[in-house]
């Protein structure tokens, strides 16, 4: 699902291109708390949805709304009432919430209720709600009912975004299931970092409108095979936080490392891991699957991720492996498939054969296997084991229709709902005119909701300076509603694409998200020094971008901070100890972007794009370094008079 063109040994055909434009790659950059900056927060004046009258407003909306007479009113009396402790763990959350949205800070009881409080109820004996339906009854007092604590918790997440217009909810009541298990977005966070304020961001937003899934292609810092952790990885720590976060919120993080192809990442420094032509040239992304070492090592980082991540379910995406080139170039792969399957064995047989190996290990672990499905070509005889979840992106000859009659769950990950950094972006205004849903895959349109287990969207970072993760916070809003609202209910629940983005705007960002479009200094001209006193840049002109960073302009040369030294990689310099230079200024360039973070003592100057921070050496020059390699300098900024 990512074409790394650079990394490509040979171009791609024109029949592997997919139906829409250019071939896709994956966006990382993910859509975080000000997914709705931009697209979400109140507007003035703007016209509210047509809709059936006394409807409350929410994303997803609500499709059973039988309204009452008067109105619950949240007050600075009101209580949450909570008795066992599933509903106390989403009681705590929901207060949380409230405070952060500016609501008080209401006490949690488990006494009787009065009018203005909140009731939190887990009753299993309610089962037509299923696992994470609810139902909410607002009069005096506003009942939150589920059988399970994930349909208290979405719940909650309506009252939140029903008191997001003031203290008052009309009277009323709904039950409130969703048509599809899996509501979903994906982040190839696997080339350039993605910050975890971000990260984090998404999440919350993903909760608030009931979003249950994250899928993150990602690099964690190894300390099995230490040779692989070239940047932009992840700390265990961080990602441990990011987890529990996401447990809170009931967003569950699936990891993915990419194999057997797009291991560039991990390969780099394992030239005996990588597929060998038969010209005895090294494919420096492809993992040789005829290996017993490389399966040995794939697994090994399996391993090593589940001491992060508790998700039950493990994506290995088996997607584009021959992307650029193809078998015929590998014959030994070919005599791994028929010395081990027989004379009619095909190549496609072996790249089966490690899919299914990982399968096996994996629900070995007591977890559930994805892949994506451009690999499922149809031409293998040996069958992908039952069970193994396809992600459905791309029209290939084997139909969603077919994988789910061979009983495969099958989740729309349609190319259609890409972002991809400075390329393709996905059209939500055309597919929410169409009536777009889950059902409509690339290639098949199935009659029926079976056996598809929900959608999500893709972001994918090929050109990895191509947009800021503020830009693309504000590019992914429109899409994150949408998906939630078709993955949860109805596919169009107003009368046009307008309202329903009103809609969204009335509903707004989740409470709680990290500002990340705040730039901590005035713009002004400063002097820059480290905390040791040594000096650093001096007559610095700090300026505001339209996406929330900051530029650095010396008023001596008139040229910008920019980190541009080093290998490139998705055409950002992801070198570590690479140089930060004065060049040309452009306010297209998205290099020349900064981010300043108040610290003890001072600030500190983090890159936009390589996420790595300003670091000052010995002798007075500026390097980039990730901040679990250097302690980042903290920089004073004195205003120049």
């Amino acid at each position: 699902m990512t074409e790394l063109r650079s990394l490509a040994p040979d171009p791609p055909s024109p029949a592997h291109r997919p139906p829409r434009g250019p071939w896709p790659a994956r966006v990382r950059g993910i859509v975080s708390a000000l997914l709705l900056l931009a697209a979400a927060v109140p507007v003035a004046g703007a016209a509210a949805p047509a809709r059936t009258p006394d409807v409350p407003l929410t994303v997803p909306a609500l499709t059973d709304w039988t309204p009452g007479t008067g109105s619950f009113r949240y007050g600075s009396g009101s209580r949450i009432i909570a008795r066992d402790p599933a509903s106390r763990r989403v009681a705590h959350t929901l207060a949380e919430d409230l405070r952060a949205a500016g609501k008080g800070r209401p006490v949690l009881s488990r006494g009787a209720a009065h009018a203005g409080d909140i009731v939190i109820d887990v009753d299993g004996a309610r089962e037509p709600l299923g696992r994470e339906g609810y139902e909410l009854r607002a009069g005096r007092r506003l009942e939150i009912t589920g059988a399970r604590e994930a349909g208290a918790f979405y719940g909650t997440r309506t009252l939140l975004q029903l008191l997001a217009r003031g203290d008052r909810v009309p009277a009323g009541r709904t039950v409130d299931v969703p048509r599809y298990e899996e509501r979903g977005v994906g982040v190839c966070a696997c080339y350039v970092h993605i910050s975890t304020p971000w990260l984090e961001n998404l999440v919350r937003d993903m909760a608030y409108r009931k979003q249950n899934q994250l899928l993150l292609e990602l690099k964690v810092k190894s300390d099995r095979h230490p040779e692989a952790n070239s940047w932009g990885y992840y700390t265990k720590s961080e990602l441990r936080r990011l987890v529990a976060l996401g447990e809170k919120y009931h967003v569950t993080i699936v990891p993915e490392i990419n194999s057997p192809g797009h291991m560039d990442p991990w390969l780099e420094n394992r030239p005996d891991l990588q597929l060998t032509d038969s010209d005895g040239k090294p494919q420096p992304s492809r993992l040789d699957i005829t290996k017993d070492a490389s399966f040995a090592y794939y697994t090994s980082l399996v391993d090593e991720y589940a001491e992060v991540f508790p998700a039950r379910t493990w994506h290995m995406g088996a997607d584009e492996y021959m992307l650029g080139s193809d078998f015929a170039k590998y014959p030994h792969v070919l005599a791994y498939a028929k010395k081990k399957y027989g004379k009619n064995a095909t190549p496609q047989d072996a790249f089966i054969d490690f899919v299914n190996r990982v399968h096996a290990h994996v629900t070995g672990k007591g977890k559930h296997l994805r892949i994506w499905n451009d690999g499922l070509t149809g031409g293998n005889t040996v069958p992908v084991a039952p069970g193994t979840t396809v992600e459905h992106w791309l029209d290939v000859p084997t139909k969603p229709g077919r994988l789910i009659a061979q009983g495969h769950p099958v989740m729309n990950a349609a190319y259609s709902l890409y972002l991809v950094r400075g390329g393709f972006h996905t059209d939500t205004e055309k597919l929410y005119d169409q009536r777009w849903d889950p059902r409509t895959f690339e290639g098949e349109k199935l009659a029926s909701r079976d056996g598809i287990t929900g959608a999500k969207i893709s972001l994918w970072p090929d050109d990895g300076r191509g947009e800021t993760e503020n830009e693309v916070a504000a590019a992914t809003a429109p899409p994150l509603a949408h998906i939630a609202q078709v993955t949860w209910g109805a596919a169009h629940p107003d009368p046009t694409y307008e309202a329903f983005t009103s809609r969204a705007r009335a509903v707004g960002p989740a409470p709680g998200l990290h500002d990340l479009t705040k730039v901590s200094v005035p713009d002004g001209t400063y002097t820059l020094r480290d905390t040791s006193g040594r000096a650093g840049p001096r007559g610095i002109r700090i300026g505001h971008t339209p996406d929330g960073y900051a530029t650095l302009t010396s008023t001596t040369s008139g040229r910008c901070l920019e980190t541009r030294s080093g290998k490139l990689t998705l055409n950002v310099p992801l070198q570590p100890g690479s140089s930060v230079t004065e060049e040309a200024c452009d306010t297209k360039n998205t290099l020349q972007r900064w981010e300043l973070t108040e610290v003890r003592g001072g600030h500190r100057l983090t890159n936009a794009i390589t996420r790595m921070a300003a670091y000052v050496t010995q002798d007075g020059r500026l390097v980039q370094y990730p901040a679990d390699q250097r302690t980042p300098t903290v920089w004073t900024l004195t205003p120049d008079a």
